[in-house]
């Protein structure tokens, strides 16, 4: 049987987060508040975790997870290099919806599912979120809906679609945007090819990654396909 914690009542946070450390620790899923849309959440660090956060959304490998962090400096553990404009991008943009792709630290030992080595970023601007991820550690974490259907922007809309598959419910009251983070690939300043694209319009336009990345962000092709994680509709992935 689900909790559902109002995090927003004193009386209720200090429990609320211990369970959500403990379902978190025994790999189960918690869906958390973010700045963006609510995400469901399990630890980055287990695989089996992460196998049941993909299938309490109806998703596959080949649609892994992003991963919040705490800060700057987890974000420097987890990939392999942080180039010059990600630098620029983290000090305009985080905590704050703007996810980064980039090669992950090889080194790392967890299954995300297919990322061809990558691994996609986000600090949240939420402190129900940041208090969770400073305790926890990195966490994956996806857009708390099922596959297909529009992200949940309250705890009520994640609990209708999510059910008993999650442990843990924090409710932050409504989603402060209610937008969906867009999603950047970086991955291109590491290995030589200089461009960033954006694989998903959401909180941060274009024009604010253009005004700090300049003509290293890829114009956009009127003839490409709508963009998105790995096939997945804009409020479907990310948070």
């Amino acid at each position: 049987m689900s909790e559902v914690f109002d995090c927003r009542d004193a009386e209720q946070l200090l429990p609320a987060m211990r369970r959500a450390r403990q379902a978190i620790g025994r790999g189960e899923l918690v869906v958390l508040p973010t700045d963006t849309v609510y995400g469901i959440g399990a630890d980055a660090f287990s695989p089996d975790a992460v196998a049941r956060l993909l299938a309490a959304k109806g998703r596959g490998r080949q649609s892994p997870p992003p991963v919040l962090v705490a800060g700057v400096a987890t974000m420097r553990a987890l990939v392999a290099e942080v180039p010059e404009p990600v630098e620029r991008l983290v000090e305009a943009f985080w905590p704050g919806g703007l996810t980064i792709v980039l090669p992950a630290q090889p080194s790392l030992s967890w299954d995300l599912g297919e990322t061809r080595g990558t691994v996609a970023l986000r600090m949240p601007a939420e402190r129900f979120a940041l208090e969770l991820l400073e305790e926890c550690g990195p966490l994956a974490v996806s857009s708390a809906n099922l596959t297909g259907r529009a992200a949940a922007i309250d705890v009520h809309g994640a609990i209708d679609m999510l059910g008993d598959s999650v442990s843990v419910y924090l409710d932050g009251g409504p989603s402060t945007t209610g937008v969906a983070s867009t999603i950047i690939d970086a991955t291109g300043l590491v290995t030589g090819d200089r461009r960033v694209r954006v694989l998903r319009d959401g909180a941060i336009s274009r024009e604010q990654v253009h005004e700090i990345l300049g003509d290293l962000l890829e114009p956009v092709d009127p003839d490409a396909p709508l963009p998105g994680d790995g096939g997945a509709r804009p409020a479907d992935g990310p948070a």
